[in-house]
């Protein structure tokens, strides 16, 4: 059984900063979880798990984030867009139905062309290739809406999993892979917590702590985990002030970072309570 597992969920370039400036406070303040044994990454999660997996300098790459917006796409997740997902998940009591659903839309939506887009993912990454430690790395197909776990032995490159995982459907183009489209892991749930199954303590970091539906929420999903002691980490208030109301909006990256960092004092007692033996 996987001892120590770290999932860290979706929440656009500002869930990145803020999970990259909590990450390396957690380490300032005695309570490091970044030696995990298995790390789960959805959307922006993915960005950061693979980061950690692949054992690059927490605070170095939380200082990135206070540089300002680098190379990354300002975009916005509209009223009308998060009303189609909705819709979606209304219209369908089967979630596989309603995630296919937002997928076919997905595809036929205007964005930047698909090679565009993953420039700015491996930009962002600072890594190329899987690393030893497990990852796993969590999409939807777009056509069929299957959730799929991407990880080392897939036999998709770690930049394209990434690319799946943070496509937003009808904000970012799906990605291709195997002759198949793939949209953001997040249209499941927002960390997907229950992919850590089998681990015996786990730290769900989440940006985004509800979705569609009941069981979208990482605290009910870990909850549900037989045998695991687990916390739930969310932005507090200040961390969702300095966030704003955008999250794929890359000039709040410096304001999430620091809220990240400052709120991982108070989260430190509660996070090495679970990771400690």
């Amino acid at each position: 059984m996987t001892n120590r597992a770290l999932v860290l969920g979706g929440g656009g370039v500002t869930g990145v900063a803020w999970e990259l400036g909590l990450l390396a406070g957690l380490a300032e303040a005695g309570a490091d979880v970044s030696g995990a044994d298995l790390v789960v990454g959805t959307s922006a999660g993915s960005v950061v798990g693979a980061q950690v997996a692949a054992g690059l300098d927490l605070a170095e790459r939380y200082g990135r984030q206070l540089l300002g917006s680098g190379n990354e796409l300002p975009a916005r997740v509209g009223i009308g867009l998060l009303a189609t997902w909705l819709w979606a998940n209304i219209r369908h009591r089967d979630r596989q139905a309603a995630r296919a659903r937002i997928g076919r839309q997905a595809l036929q939506a205007r964005t930047v062309p698909e090679a565009e887009r993953r420039e700015v993912i491996a930009s962002r990454l600072g890594v190329a290739d899987w690393p030893d430690r497990e990852l796993r790395i969590t999409a939807v197909d777009a056509e069929s809406g299957e959730f799929v776990v991407f990880d080392r032995n897939s036999g998709v490159g770690l930049v394209d999993a990434v690319g799946a995982s943070c496509a937003v459907p009808g904000v970012w183009p799906p990605v291709t892979i195997n002759g198949r489209r793939y949209i953001d892991g997040g249209m499941r749930t927002p960390t997907n917590a229950d992919v850590a199954a089998g681990a015996g303590q786990i730290v769900v970091i989440a940006p985004i702590s509800r979705g569609f539906g009941p069981s979208s929420s990482p605290v009910r999903q870990v909850a549900r985990l037989a045998g695991t002691r687990a916390v739930v980490i969310t932005p507090d208030r200040a961390a969702r002030q300095a966030i704003g109301r955008n999250v794929l909006d890359p000039s709040r990256r410096a304001y999430a970072a620091t809220a990240g960092h400052d709120q991982a004092a108070t989260v430190a007692d509660a996070v090495a309570a679970v990771w400690s033996d």
